[in-house]
């Protein structure tokens, strides 16, 4: 089965992070407050009008991630949830905060056509999103994001 998204985030936080230098205490509140970030705006972001789309735009790579609402919402919600609460100091947060449009940009082109319908639509990013294939992704539970999908969308997860 394929990586899930949220593993491609953390993957992509850690390899990005490596280029920074976090205090030790701190390095394991900032690389999890950076993949919960990043993932809850994906969350968040799916679940408002227009989210799909955005999502979609940002995951193909035809939204450039630094420009991204995505990546202005996962940015707030590192500063508000984690940063406020390190006191890292301006220079560090604006170096960790400046880590989420790379990391986002590293996930660009991850959303494929995965159940051969000719385009990419909504079963495209939920299966990209479970971590599977059409077939792995109907037998499973599809994580945090596609039951939050499945249930706005009215499935029964």
């Amino acid at each position: 089965m394929a990586a899930s998204i949220l593993d491609l985030i953390k993957s992509q936080v850690a390899a990005q992070a490596g280029s920074v230098d976090i205090p030790a205490q701190a390095k394991n509140t900032v690389l999890n407050g950076l993949t919960e970030s990043i993932f809850g705006s994906l969350t968040q972001t799916a679940t408002k009008p227009g989210g799909i789309d955005a999502i979609k735009s940002l995951l193909t790579g035809k939204t450039a991630a630094a420009s991204s609402p995505i990546t202005a919402l996962a940015g707030s919600m590192f500063s508000n949830n984690i940063l406020k609460n390190l006191n890292l100091g301006s220079l560090l947060n604006g170096k960790l905060t400046a880590l989420i449009p790379t990391v986002l940009g590293g996930l660009s082109g991850v959303l494929k056509d995965q159940d051969g319908d000719g385009d990419v639509d909504l079963q495209d990013i939920l299966i990209t999103l479970k971590g599977g294939n059409k077939t792995q992704a109907q037998k499973t539970g599809g994580g945090l994001l596609g039951g939050i999908l499945g249930k706005i969308l009215g499935g029964s997860r």
